[in-house]
Order: C-alpha cells, then structure tokens, then sequence
C-alpha cells in the first residue's frame, strides 16, 4: 500500500500517467529569487534533507533516467531548477536545494537555506510542497524546522518517504506510524502519507496523482 488511507481513483492515477508520459523539459536554474520565471501557471516543489533521494524521485516521477541530476555527493543542487510539464507547458516542477548537509561551506549553507526560505514563504505559484522523508531515518530535527516554516506560512505540504525499499516491512510501518503523527499535528500539512521507492517504482503512480490533484 503505497497511499496511506484513501487511494487515489484509477481515473486519476491515469491522467497523471499521460500528462508525465508527454513532454517535461529543463527550463531555468535560479541561484536567486531575481532569476525566478514569471509566476504564471501552477507550480509543485520537491524538498528534502540532502542525500534523501528527491533527484532519482524526479526522474522516477517523470520516468526519464536523468531529468534531475544525481550525485553521490550530498548538496550537489545548489539552485532551484524549473522543469515544464506538457507542451504548451501546464503547470512545472522545482527541484529544490538539499537541505542539512554538514559538509558544505557555511556561507553557501545560508545562502541556500534563505533562497529555499523565500521561495517556499513567498511564491503565490507555488501550490503544493512535497516534502521527503528518509524512511531510513524518518522525521529529523532540521526536517522540522522546514515543517514549522511552512506551517507559519501557511503553505500546503505533503510528506513523502523515500527509499521504502531498502529498510523491513516493520520498520516502515513504524516510520509510517511516527511520519503520520507528525503530520496531524502540523497545520499546513497533508494528513495523507505517501510512500515511495525510485528503484522499485513502489509509490510512484500515486505521487504522479497526487501532484496532478495538488494543482486542481
């Protein structure tokens, strides 16, 4: 079970297939908010500790093999990229920079984590974040304070564990159990859990849906 609670209906989980079955393109990094596209169609933002999977989720997401970069190296997405989705583009992604790494230089740990900030509390576009979880790992402390930031600024997230696959069925139930938790208690939260793995493909129909359904 991928969805936690109500599934998606499979009327829904098949638009979403065909509108990331069709065209999705690279359109623009912003190393700051100056350098943001005009706001003028729907956006949905992926964001996550460093190293928590969200690049290989995005190409999972679009079924491409190297639409968002990879790396072994925590941090490597230092801007936010924009995707477009449909042609004529419909509504767009946005890969957002890693957030908690330890290894990178702590002028650039702030320069990020105020452009993460700014978009996410200042977007009008912006409809929906969707916010990784190692399921590994679960819920951390600097995860939280993304959390309380979009709480205070009232803006829409959903949680989503990454890497369901490579942890027991029992210790995801229990990750599960905590993540959903959490969740009641925020706010600005989705009460609905997803799941996903990018290897196995576990998961990953419902997120398809569950952006199409964030962006109405």
């Amino acid at each position: 079970m991928s969805e936690d609670g109500a599934g998606f209906d499979d009327e829904l989980i098949e638009a979403a297939r065909k509108r990331f079955a069709g065209p999705v393109e690279f359109l623009k990094s912003a190393p700051a908010l100056e350098y943001l596209p005009p706001a003028e169609m729907p956006e949905v933002a992926f964001a996550g500790r460093s190293n928590v999977g969200k690049s290989s989720l995005l190409n999972a997401l679009v079924g491409r093999k190297a639409l968002a970069r990879t790396s072994v190296t925590p941090g490597r997405t230092q801007e936010l990229n924009f995707f477009d989705v449909g042609a004529p583009a419909v509504f767009r992604l946005v890969d957002m920079p890693g957030y908690g790494f330890a290894k990178a230089p702590k002028d650039i740990v702030k320069k990020w984590r105020f452009l993460v900030n700014d978009y996410l509390r200042g977007r009008q576009a912006l409809k929906r974040t969707l916010v990784l979880i190692d399921s590994r790992h679960g819920i951390k402390e600097v995860d939280r304070e993304v959390l309380a930031m979009l709480d205070k600024a009232a803006v829409s997230y959903r949680l989503v564990l990454t890497k369901a696959d490579k942890v027991k069925a029992t210790d995801l139930a229990e990750v599960l159990a905590r993540t959903r938790e959490e969740a009641r208690k925020r706010p600005a939260a989705h009460p609905q859990i997803l799941t996903t793995a990018s290897e196995t493909g576990m998961g990953i129909a419902e997120l398809r849906a569950a952006v199409i359904e964030s962006i109405g």
